[in-house]
């Protein structure tokens, strides 16, 4: 069958519905995934997308011809998810695109937890199976059994923090879920905490009737932190749609960076377990790597991307990893993003520290001047990459991921997009905010050039 190629991505599978991605697709990418690992039983969840029932009906229809058991857990967030295939220790499907506006519909794949598919590790194999459509010949139709794990979720992240040393500073927090998926299980966790709450859009809905899924743009979080600040909120949170990553807002309504919250719950994790390692990616601010270091940690640098961090983690037996994105990993959640374990270490953090939010922000800001990750239209990616590398002789330069080039006060790093013909750049100085926005622009100069 002709399905679009560029569906089949580095993280995921993802792509609009019903043009590059509808149920014939589906049904041949269930029949594909069960075929390539060879597994009996699936896990399959989806989101409130309103193409996600008939993809849901689809790709499990192909993994039970294909001979695959299907457990259906029903509409989740992506964390929860995670937890029903460690918990099971199967194999699953998430039917879900993520941030990605309402039109688009995909797949998060796990071969077994905290290992995903990629596309490095399967995601290709895949789509190959997909076109030539010679799968393995099944002995037997798959069955479907329903189970639900939201009861058992809840409990295993309230087993990750103290909730008594939230008696002693009732904060006052407002989360906006966005329509997406993560609404029920917040709501859930949250009325056994002995905090202040107020949610925003908590009713998963595909049709997005406030605003978008990614909190990333600053339209989709503007209401949030103009009532963080008019109504004297501690702190506000954000999710993404299927609620494998995390944003918050400090208590002066400003959006906090993916690289300082990072920094800020991994010192707080080294109180839990001294002297562990802590993963951050190539993007990352140098606030990272020094808090961490200086709280007795080991700071480990590694590639953008789930697949890779997971992987790694695992591997060196990290307690946490952060993404300036908004991902966070934990060990004690087997590796795995979760968007809500975050807030809760962050909420017992503040409690039991006894300080504003804004307090731990302002010492970093002084420090490190960030960019931000601003991305660059360009004919050339490998070209432009290379021309920057060259541009600096007398840098240290890295390629653990796109190129990273660091001088005595300031660095960048430089990755080209696996969706677009895009070029991201993340820029730090730890001189000024003036020699921050003279680098980021000269570099933008020579990549727009």
């Amino acid at each position: 069958m002709d399905v679009n190629p560029s569906i089949f991505k580095a993280y995921d599978i993802r792509g609009i519905y019903p043009t590059d991605l509808n149920e014939d697709a589906a049904y041949l990418i269930g029949r594909a995934f069960a075929s390539f690992l060879g597994v009996e039983k699936v896990i399959v969840g989806r989101d409130m997308r309103i193409s996600s029932p008939a993809i849901f009906e689809a790709v499990t229809r192909g993994l039970m011809d294909q001979g695959a058991d299907v457990v259906n857990i029903g509409m989740v967030s992506t964390d929860q998810y995670y937890f029903a295939c460690a918990t099971l220790g199967e194999a699953g499907m998430m039917v879900t695109a993520s941030h990605n506006p309402k039109e688009y519909s995909g797949f998060k794949m796990v071969r077994q937890m905290p290992y995903l598919l990629s596309g490095d590790e399967g995601i290709q194999d895949l789509r190959h199976l997909v076109e030539s459509e010679a799968f393995a010949t099944p002995t037997r139709k798959g069955t479907m059994t329903e189970l639900d794990f939201q009861a058992q979720f809840i409990e295993k992240m309230l087993s990750l923090i103290d909730v008594d040393l939230l008696k002693d500073r009732k904060l006052k927090v407002i989360a906006d879920t966005g329509n997406g998926m993560v609404g029920p299980s917040l709501q859930a966790l949250y009325e056994r905490l002995p905090i202040e709450f107020a949610g925003m859009y908590l009713d998963p809905d595909g049709n997005l009737p406030n605003h978008g899924l990614d909190p990333l743009q600053p339209e989709n979080r503007a209401e949030l932190q103009a009532r963080v600040v008019a109504e004297g909120f501690d702190i506000g949170f954000l999710f993404d749609g299927d609620g494998d990553r995390f944003f918050a807002v400090d208590d002066r309504g400003e959006f906090i960076s993916g690289d300082f919250l990072t920094a800020i719950m991994g010192q707080y994790l080294l109180e839990k377990y001294p002297a562990a390692k802590i993963l951050y990616d190539v993007r990352a601010s140098w606030a990272v790597p020094d808090l961490i270091s200086a709280k007795g940690g080991t700071p480990l640098m590694e590639r953008v991307g789930h697949a890779f961090i997971k992987q790694r983690m695992a591997l060196e037996d990290a307690v946490f990893a952060g993404e300036v994105t908004g991902h966070y990993y934990f060990k004690d959640f087997f590796y795995a993003d979760s968007g809500l374990l975050p807030s809760l270490f962050l909420m017992e953090m503040l409690a039991k520290r006894g300080i504003k939010m804004s307090d731990l922000l302002q010492e970093l800001e002084a420090k490190y001047f960030i960019s931000g990750e601003i991305n660059s239209k360009v004919a050339d990616v490998k070209g432009t990459l290379e021309k920057l590398a060259t541009q600096y002789p007398d840098a240290t330069i890295e390629r653990m991921d796109g190129v990273s080039v660091s001088y005595p006060t300031w660095h960048f790093n430089v990755r080209g997009s696996n969706t677009e013909p895009l070029i991201r750049l993340n820029l730090e100085s730890v001189a000024s905010p003036e020699e921050m926005v003279e680098k980021r622009d000269e570099v933008l100069g020579l990549i727009r050039s």
